[in-house]
């Protein structure tokens, strides 16, 4: 049974840690500008593909490396990092991510090549697989419980808002500067988190005596979600019903499997399996899943539909999603506080439906809609994203003991990570499916003639990014029924990705009432173990 404290045990960490507690704000401002770096990265670059695309001579199987190597070595690192700043240092392995992470942007703007671009994105990814588990971890050693859901309000206040600002920010860099201005914009962000990293945040670790590290663990871990996740990114373009889509994501959940099995056979495992016995802790890494699965693949389809079906500039798009990143600014900490006082079995639930009714208000979008039919789903979004990012933060980082805490910070940044790849996978494999199941007769329904329509349904995949496929040849009449049909076909597929959404965010909002006990708080946990 686990019991509640009001301060967790100061055994496990060194006295500098303890020493400096009462100097937990200016840590939180530390780990802000790593955190604000990496989170602004995820977002500013699929604004540069396309330029990096025409810049670098590369196709559209180049441009998916770019991002899928970060991903994946994103997702295979952020556990290890987790667990390495647990056992060596939380601020030594902080440094070392945001470091990394900065000379690795510095170098993709000088690689020159699509191959260099590539294999420094998997850096960057692997450095911030260092750095993004230990901001939590750092936070839930110097602050007490009673202040840490606050903390963590506010680390996903940031964690919004730099993720917000990057459509923003990328669009303005490539139409004004260039295309690597997008990497080097993360020099001075860099710099600025290693000095006042270096002079205010206290060392803290977790030491478990003399014992071998799990290497096997690590690579069973590691192998699992690689292969997984290639799956999940690979399976719209490979098809999702295809035997080699389904048999890489049933290959990597095997290896997963095996990984859990491991974990509970030896003494010091890298992912402790006794974590899991704490609901809120388990929900919450499901739920971190679900919020980025929608969030993620909602933010694509809606830029698609801005950008592509609506002619809006890149920095227009990203000015009219304004209402979402500040919805999730002010849900962030009120989620916290929520939890604080009411415990996830309240705030987590309360995300899903707000995400949900975001969702169904999605399914008015039209191909002429006012942005007064947009802007509500927007303020919906973010308030549901802020407050399942605070809750399920606080629920998985708070439940976990001290001495696990940056493996925690992993577990929720590896399920944030999987969940938003399936969300754009996923969500776009849905339109493009509707999309073409529905082009001809949109296109014929808008005027188009039926040899015409019939001839461009080769072009369905570019329906399904929201791009007319029309061309100098057509006559006026026929351009704007093309227009009006590919974008009908278009809208067709974004309600169906709508409202898998919707319903998927009801299903988690009723897990989270049922499997969250009453009355569970954040602090459950801290010295149960």
């Amino acid at each position: 049974m686990s019991t509640q404290t009001k301060t967790p045990t100061p055994a496990h960490s060194p006295p500098r840690a303890e020493n400096r507690r009462n100097r937990p704000w200016p840590a939180l401002i530390a780990v802000a500008f790593g955190l604000f770096m990496v989170g602004l990265d995820g977002s500013i670059v699929s604004i540069a593909n396309p330029e990096i695309g025409r810049d670098l001579n590369a196709g559209t199987a180049g441009l998916q490396w770019v991002t899928n190597a970060y991903l994946l070595a994103l997702a295979a690192s952020l556990i290890l990092g987790g667990k390495l700043g647990d056992r060596f240092g939380r601020r030594t392995y902080y440094l070392i991510g945001v470091a990394g992470f900065t000379v690795a942007s510095v170098a993709i703007g000088l690689s020159g090549s699509i191959g260099g671009v590539i294999a420094f994105r998997a850096a960057q990814g692997f450095f911030g697989g260092l750095l993004m588990p230990n901001t939590l971890g750092i936070l839930r050693a110097v602050f007490p419980p009673r202040k840490f859901g606050m903390a963590v309000g506010i680390w996903a206040m940031v964690s919004s808002v730099s993720t917000a600002l990057g459509p923003i920010a990328g669009g303005l860099l490539v139409e004004h500067v260039n295309w690597e201005s997008v990497f080097y914009v993360n020099a001075p962000i860099g710099i600025i988190a290693l000095v006042v990293s270096a002079l205010v945040l206290p060392q803290s670790k977790s030491s478990t005596g003399h014992h071998r590290f799990d290497i096997p663990g690590i690579v069973l871990l590691a192998a699992g979600l690689v292969v997984m996740v290639f799956g999940v990114v690979k399976g719209e373009t490979w098809g999702w019903g295809s035997a080699a889509t389904l048999g890489t994501i049933a290959a990597g959940i095997a290896v997963l499997i095996v990984f859990g099995w491991y974990e509970t056979r030896i003494e010091h495992p890298l992912l402790p399996m006794r974590l899991f016995r704490n609901s809120a802790l388990t929900i919450g890494t499901v739920l971190t899943a679900v919020n980025f699965f929608v969030l993620l693949g909602s933010i694509f389809y809606v830029m698609l539909y801005l950008q592509n079906v609506r002619g809006y500039t890149p920095v227009m798009a990203g000015v009219l999603t304004l209402p979402l990143s500040l919805a999730s600014v002010v849900a962030s900490p009120l989620g916290a506080a929520l939890t604080d006082r009411f415990g996830p079995r309240l705030t987590m639930p309360l995300g899903m439906v707000l995400q949900a009714l975001a969702s169904f208000g999605l399914l008015l979008l039209d191909t002429d809609s006012p942005y007064a039919v947009m802007w509500p789903s927007f303020i919906l979004l973010g308030l549901g994203v802020g407050m399942i990012m605070a809750a399920s933060s606080e629920a998985i980082v708070g439940n976990a003991p001290v001495k696990d805490a940056g493996v925690a910070g992993g577990l929720q940044a590896t399920a944030l990570q999987v969940g938003g790849a399936l969300g754009t996978s996923v969500l776009v494999s849905l339109i493009s499916s509707r999309a073409g199941s529905t082009l001809y007769e949109a296109l014929t329904g808008a005027g188009v003639p039926a040899p015409v329509a019939t001839g461009l349904q080769e072009a369905k995949d570019a329906v399904a990014m929201g791009v007319a496929p029309v061309s100098d040849t057509m006559p006026g009449q026929v351009r704007t029924a093309v227009v009006e049909g590919a974008g009908q076909a278009f809208i067709n597929g974004l309600h169906v990705a709508a409202l898998t959404t919707a319903i998927l965010c009801l299903v988690a909002a009723v897990v989270a009432v049922v499997g969250v006990r009453r009355g569970a708080s954040p602090t459950e946990g801290v010295a149960a173990h």
